[in-house]
């Protein structure tokens, strides 16, 4: 082989090996990149809300803390919209713990959110522009309430099914709805209302 063939021989075996080393840049180095992108942490979230003038903060602290502390924290907010539409603050707590577990922050697969999980055009009709805060949210939820209590003349049973299952399906089967989760959590907020009654009555709490 001549020194010219020699050379053009080997201009294309490193033309070769460069067109190989891109195309494996493209393949491998692109998506590394782009896994690289979706992995950076994302920043945006429920904005912070004031708690009341001492105690500023997001609503991530509170869900932080016990669920006895945040009972106690919560507990004056329970009382206010209680006393405003009249409802007995027991069942508040009671619809919260079986809703939440008293944590702010939460949210449910169907898209209900905060302290008494309420369902986004519920917060819309209700006229709450934050559903993580806990005031704004427990006063919507109380006044929710109240009005079930109102529709199924103070039927407490049927009040609580409907605030899980709806109103239109408590209305349809003329009772408790036959759906095992509405069941176990007309139950749930049973056994924790007689719980919250209780530890009222101990504390001399009243409406």
């Amino acid at each position: 082989m001549d020194i010219e063939s020699l050379l053009k021989y080997s201009t294309d075996r490193i033309s070769r090996g460069v067109f190989i080393i891109i195309i494996i840049f493209c393949i491998v180095g692109f998506p590394y990149q782009g896994i690289q992108s979706d992995m950076k942490p994302v920043l945006k979230g429920p904005r912070p809300y004031i708690f009341n003038s001492a105690d500023t903060g997001s609503p991530n602290r509170y869900t932080r803390l016990k669920t006895s502390k945040r009972e106690h924290i919560f507990f004056p907010i329970i009382i206010k919209a209680s006393n405003r539409y009249s409802v007995d603050p027991a069942l508040v707590q009671a619809i919260i713990m079986a809703e939440s577990g008293y944590n702010p922050m939460a949210v449910s697969k169907k898209g209900a959110m905060g302290l008494m999980q309420l369902m986004p055009a519920t917060a819309v009709y209700l006229g709450v522009e934050d559903s993580f805060n806990p005031e704004h949210n427990v006063n919507a939820g109380v006044r929710y309430l109240k009005k079930l209590l109102n529709q199924f003349e103070g039927d407490l049973l049927l009040a609580v099914a409907a605030y899980n299952a709806g109103s239109a399906n408590v209305r349809k089967y003329q009772g408790i709805p036959p759906y095992k989760a509405t069941r176990y959590y007309v139950k749930k907020v049973l056994e924790y209302y007689q719980y919250y009654q209780k530890e009222i009555e101990q504390k001399g709490s009243k409406i």
